[in-house]
């Protein structure tokens, strides 16, 4: 239990940060392209941190300065981002930013799934992240003070969330418990074991995540300037706090639903899900619409991020595991966002939203594809 408040607390920060980062730097007065430019930055900065962060949690067993650093790198960058504008200071303080904010979760991850061991149900404390987020945006959707409509007060939301944050991270403990060291040493018999088989599957599977990743990014990225500019209709935090709402079903059950039919089936359900959703939006821009893309959530996001953390837990014993949550984090996810970032800002600036929903639809073709020539490998292996 002492992982649940350090959970609740990360995502308190993300309530505050996924909505509205893109109505932050749109605030600041820059152009649809500039803005995908300045967000692919964003992401692809996230790459670096995770990496830096998994490398030492791995050598030295380490979370707690590791957090806190992560949490006061996201302070020192975010007020500055909006009182001094310029693109170069905006891409500098972006980065920044980007290292801290992205850093956490690697961390919390690897950290639970190591003491949980083999048999341990991730998604359950996952869950309570969810739970974090979902009050949290319903708050900022209809909070009276400081709501978070201008990048100043949105700025000022990130840097206090993040600057509370730090105090659960004292609950932590400053190094693997003895059973948490016992349940390591097990593990790398399992991982080797594991490995063993699921080890060649790693570089086609997180190309199978990146790509579902890469089509995914609308959502996080430009979803919110949809609703606002396109749509007219000022319902962000609401709706992030449906979608969140709709995947705390499949974060609950995912450890049986990931020993019944296994990480990669699961990947592939959810990569159709995320086509599902991005047609939605492109070819039925209505209200209703809107609302039922949302709720696929449950499968784009609460079915897929355990599932991804099951295979990456599958194929990197647990000494590496901070590391291998940093791949996934950083190349199955974050690269693919700053490409979709860029790429997508280019799509809102000359052909409109809707063309850009649709033709990030057709990147979960390749990831399909993928899974298919997975199982093929993997039936080649066991006969």
């Amino acid at each position: 239990m002492h992982l649940v408040p350090s959970f609740i607390a990360a995502f308190v920060i993300y309530a505050a940060t996924t909505p509205y980062l893109p109505i932050l730097v749109r605030g600041l007065g820059y152009r649809p392209v500039v803005v995908g430019i300045l967000l692919g930055i964003f992401e692809g900065a996230g790459i670096i941190g995770p990496f830096i962060f998994g490398h030492f949690a791995d050598k030295l067993g380490k979370y707690k300065s590791g957090l806190i650093v992560t949490f006061v790198l996201s302070v020192i960058a975010i007020i500055p981002l909006v009182l001094w504008i310029h693109p170069l200071l905006s891409a500098l303080f972006l980065v920044l930013f980007a290292i801290g904010f992205r850093s956490t979760v690697p961390l919390l991850d690897a950290i639970t799934t190591i003491n949980l061991g083999a048999s341990g149900n991730y998604g359950k404390i996952r869950t309570m992240g969810s739970l974090s987020f979902v009050v949290m945006v319903l708050f900022f959707q209809w909070t009276p003070v400081l709501r978070p409509n201008t990048s100043i007060n949105i700025a000022l939301w990130i840097g206090a969330t993040s600057a509370l944050a730090i105090i659960p991270v004292f609950l932590l403990p400053t190094r693997y418990t003895e059973t948490a060291k016992a349940r390591v040493h097990t593990g790398r018999i399992q991982g080797a074991q594991k490995s063993g088989l699921w080890l060649p599957l790693l570089v086609p599977g997180i190309g199978m995540i990146a790509m579902s990743r890469l089509a995914i990014s609308p959502i996080y990225s430009f979803f919110p300037l949809y609703l606002v500019e396109y749509m007219n209709w000022d319902v962000v935090g609401l709706l992030f706090a449906l979608a969140s709402a709709s995947e705390i079903p499949c974060m609950f059950i995912s450890n049986r639903l990931i020993r019944r039919f296994g990480p990669l089936r699961l990947l592939m359900i959810a990569a159709i899900a995320i086509g599902i959703r991005l047609s939605i939006l492109a070819f039925f821009p209505y209200r209703f619409a809107i609302v039922a893309s949302q709720m696929l959530h449950s499968l784009c996001f609460g079915l897929f991020h355990p599932a991804a953390v099951a295979f990456i837990s599958n194929c990197v014993p647990p000494e590496r595991r901070a590391m291998g949550m940093s791949i996934y984090l950083s190349i199955g996810t974050g690269l693919p966002a700053l490409l979709g970032n860029i790429l997508g800002g280019y799509l809102v600036d000359h052909w409109g939203y809707r063309v850009f929903f649709g033709t990030f639809a057709l990147f979960t073709l390749p990831a399909i594809g993928l899974y298919f020539f997975i199982s093929h490998y993997r039936s080649i292996r066991t006969e």
